[in-house]
């Protein structure tokens, strides 16, 4: 179908969350409403997040700063692998890596996430369609579908996902507009937190 408009998708990993992954830390907390507190003034047609504790508790905390939109849950926008590649598919120096990653993966996740990650690509990408204005959506949701969208966006391998890290309420924004190829307009920003609160969950020698 023909598109009728401009897409703008805000994309945002969860906060910090605990080993378990049940509830945010007080670090995430923190991290959560100051993405909401940036995101202020956008007008939200949409606000999608995962079913995981940490992605709902982080959407209600971002909602908690917006007026006029209320956070929906999607299975699309949870936590699982987009795309289990085969050694073929992967640059030589790297397959062991990126297999040893995966190892272990169950012939269920993999279908699973194959299925989701179709759905993801179907609601929350590509310009409008129902309407000629344009229409900004959040999704608050997990890094590798945050990799995964952003992989498509740039016409990348579907390999490609793997190694696309987003620090915990990072924000990225893909722009889909009419006849044109998908932009990447933002990637990974976390300038609306203090340094203390950036790649929070990474080792030191990826801080940036």
């Amino acid at each position: 179908m023909t598109g009728t408009a401009t897409r703008y998708l805000c994309l945002a990993r969860h906060g910090e969350a605990s080993p378990e992954g049940t509830e945010l830390t007080a670090a995430g907390r923190r991290q959560a409403t100051l993405l909401g507190r940036r995101l202020r003034g956008i007008p939200f047609a949409a606000f999608h997040h995962g079913p995981l504790p940490r992605a709902r508790q982080t959407a209600r905390l971002v909602a908690g700063e917006l007026t006029g939109v209320t956070p929906c849950v999607s299975e699309a926008a949870g936590d699982y692998l987009p795309h289990v590649p085969e050694r073929a598919e992967l640059p030589p120096e790297s397959a062991d890596h990126c297999l040893r990653f995966l190892a272990g993966v169950t012939d269920e996740e993999r279908e699973r996430g194959a299925e989701l990650a179709r759905q993801a690509l179907r609601r929350f990408t590509g310009p409008v369609t129902n309407g000629t204005e344009d229409r900004h959506e959040l999704v608050v949701t997990h890094n590798f579908l945050v990799g995964w969208l952003v992989r498509d966006a740039l016409y990348a391998p579907k390999w490609r996902w793997l190694g696309l890290n987003h620090g915990n309420a990072a924000l990225t924004v893909i722009r889909y507009a009419p006849g044109r190829a998908a932009s990447v307009l933002v990637s990974n920003d976390m300038r609306h937190l203090p340094p203390e609160l950036r790649w929070t969950g990474f080792p030191r020698e990826e801080h940036v």
